[in-house]
Order: C-alpha cells, then structure tokens, then sequence
C-alpha cells in the first residue's frame, strides 16, 4: 500500500491509499460511514491475485482528507475524479461500501465516459425514498438524520460512537440489536480490527460521519446527482442479514438502475457480505470487458 495526498481544486487535501498493482484494472473504492481509504486493505491481496488495483479515498473529514462543511453526495465526486486524473486512469470500476454505495453511482452519473461498471456493497439507497417505506427505514440513523443543523449532528455522533470512535453504543433495551450474528463473527476476528490498526475512521473525529448523514439524509437523499445518467453495468451485493441497511434498499437501487444486477446472500449481513466482493468485481469484469 502506498500512502498519497494530493490537493483538491479548492485547495482541500484528499488522501488516498493505492493498494496495485499498477498493471491492475483500476478501481475506486468508496468507504463506509464511518470507514477511510484503509477499508480495502482487507481484501487487497485477493483484489491483487484477481488481477484488480484498489484505491481507497478518505471522504472528507475522514483519514487525513480536509472537512467540506456542507458537502454533498455529488461534491464528492470531484475528489474521486481527482484522484483518478492523478493517477492519469483513463477508466476505472467503482466500489461503494454502504454509505459509499451513493457516492460510487454518483461518480458513474457525473462521469460516464469513464466509469466501466459499479459494484454496490451493503450500499444504501435514496433515503428520501427509505425514510417513508417501513422495511427499508434506517432506524438507528433518525436521531442523526433529525438532527437541525451541523452542530446538533455532531453532537449526535459524539454520543453515538464518542470523541474519537471510543465508546460503544448501547442500544435501548427494546431495540434491536446493531449487528447480525454473521456480522458479530466479522468482528470478533482479530483481521478485523487490524484493517484499521490506526483508526482512520476516526482521525478527525466524527467530523466525516456528521457530513455523510446531513449529506443522505431524508432531506437531501440523491437529490445532488442523476440515477438515470448511470449507465454502466452494475452489481448489487446485498446480506439478508443486514440489520443496518436493510435489504429492501438494494431491491430498490436495482429496481432503478437501467444495467442492474441484484445479488442476495442469506448467510451474509452488512459487514460479512464484503467476502463477496472480489468475485463480483470478477464478474462485473466480465461484463464490461467488451467496452475495454
């Protein structure tokens, strides 16, 4: 892995971790909520031995990348384009892990021309249209969502995850719990922990994960970019299991997407269902090879 940092047209520092090889199909990897450009690390020798080179991008606020109060989900899209103008990649994939799931369609929709194909992990959907279905509701997102302006989002995070990502939620006694048990064996691994081993997620504090919340919430949901302009092949990868994102949300990106290719796992939750990941990108290869 090699560590980079370039400068933003606004003058904004954007960190990225490019995992090879150069000779690799390139592939730009949006992180969860909260996560960093490190989130890869856990499948890059895999990515690798498959033939594909993974590049994380902190999102702002997170890993070393500067805060963008404010931002939307297609702001981000710049920095994604950035960093591949760096690297002079003509064309690349997409990956977006959960709350990455948005940024990497909106990277598609802004650049066609340069997007072969999506694969969207545990990836949430347009919340403004979540937030009104029961079984596709965020539950534990709405205190956040909620939250009037920046600062009371903050808060919010603070109390979630604390100061630097250090203190546990608690859920209420009559809620349900955060994590499958397909995902507490995801956790309970010590390759886990170490895919972090610096808690990038956190470098910041909770400054990225505030800005990614007011950024999808209900209010703004996909409003900043076109699902129609997306028209590469697209992979959804999706665990029944999922207690955080629920699983009607992939049913619905794909329901929406024009070149979309839903995949469920019954054994997988939100964190385990990633195991699948090399593979799909394997077969979304596939299908684009004819375009390369």
């Amino acid at each position: 892995m090699i560590d980079h940092q370039i400068q933003s047209a606004d003058n904004r520092n954007i960190s990225f971790a490019d995992y090879g090889p150069a000779s690799g199909l390139a592939v730009l990897c949006c992180h969860g909520g909260p996560g960093s450009r490190l989130e890869p690390r856990r499948i890059s020798e895999q990515a690798a031995a498959a033939g594909f080179r993974l590049i994380g991008i902190d999102r702002p606020g997170y890993g070393k990348s500067t805060p963008l109060p404010g931002r939307s989900i297609c702001d981000w899209t710049q920095d994604a384009i950035a960093v591949a103008d760096h690297l002079m990649l003509d064309q690349f994939l997409m990956v977006g892990v959960s709350t990455g799931g948005s940024y990497a369609l909106a990277t598609a929709a802004v650049a066609p021309s340069r997007v072969l194909g999506v694969l969207v992990c545990c990836g949430m959907t347009d919340i403004a249209w979540a937030n009104d279905v029961d079984d596709a509701k965020m539950v534990g997102a709405q205190p956040i969502w909620n939250a009037p302006d920046r600062d009371a989002a903050i808060a919010v995070a603070i109390e979630q995850f604390g100061e630097r990502g250090d203190k546990v939620m608690v859920p209420d006694a009559d809620a349900p719990p955060v994590l499958s048990p397909a995902d507490m064996a995801v956790v309970m691994d010590p390759a886990y922990a170490e895919g972090d081993p610096t808690n990038e997620r956190f470098a910041q504090g909770v400054l990225g994960y505030a800005d990614d919340r007011i950024a999808d919430g209900p209010r703004h949901g996909w409003s900043s970019f076109e699902i129609d302009k997306v028209v590469c092949p697209v992979i959804v990868i999706h665990g029944e299991q999922d207690w955080i994102v629920p699983v009607a949300q992939a049913h619905h990106t794909a329901a929406i997407l024009r070149d979309a290719e839903l995949r469920t796992f019954a054994e997988h939750g939100h964190l385990s269902v990633g195991a699948e990941s090399v593979s799909s990108l394997i077969d979304l290869r596939a299908r684009i090879a004819p375009l390369s």
